[in-house]
């Protein structure tokens, strides 16, 4: 079995969100989401967010037909805990969004498993955080 590895927020999904997860999907037969835990989210994006809490996420990521599995982070990732989910699921391709802000790491993790990093590109779509501005709620 060809597993995909990804890892995010999906606070809210949006466009960009199921384009960059079907495209995860391609690369493979089995999509796995790492899923930033509530707390490292508030502790990225401020007190307000996550909008949904970690299970509701995992369970809206669940219902997509092309996510085949969600694990939901720790609170407090180290990058060995990292190290150990790649090595935990051995993917054979770990997708990350073009521009991804910690990509040298990801590509470290990827070579201790033999995996390839994939960068899909990022699409001209409003983020989560952009939509709650244009909403008015950040």
């Amino acid at each position: 079995m060809k597993k995909v590895l990804v890892g995010g927020c999906f606070d809210i999904l949006h466009y960009g969100h199921i384009q960059f997860l079907k495209k995860a999907k391609a690369l493979g037969d089995y999509l796995v989401v790492a899923l930033e835990s509530d707390k490292n989210i508030q502790r990225m994006k401020g007190e307000k967010r996550p909008i949904f809490g970690q299970n509701e996420r995992r369970e809206m990521l669940l219902s997509l037909k092309f996510v085949d599995e969600v694990i939901i982070l720790k609170d407090e990732m180290t990058d060995r805990d990292y190290m150990d989910l790649v090595d935990k699921v051995a993917p054979c391709h770990i997708a990350v969004t073009e521009g991804d802000p910690i990509i040298e790491k990801k590509r470290k993790q990827a070579k201790s498993v033999g995996a390839k990093l994939v960068e899909i590109p990022r699409l001209a779509v409003p983020s989560t955080s952009q939509i709650l501005k244009l909403l008015k709620i950040e």
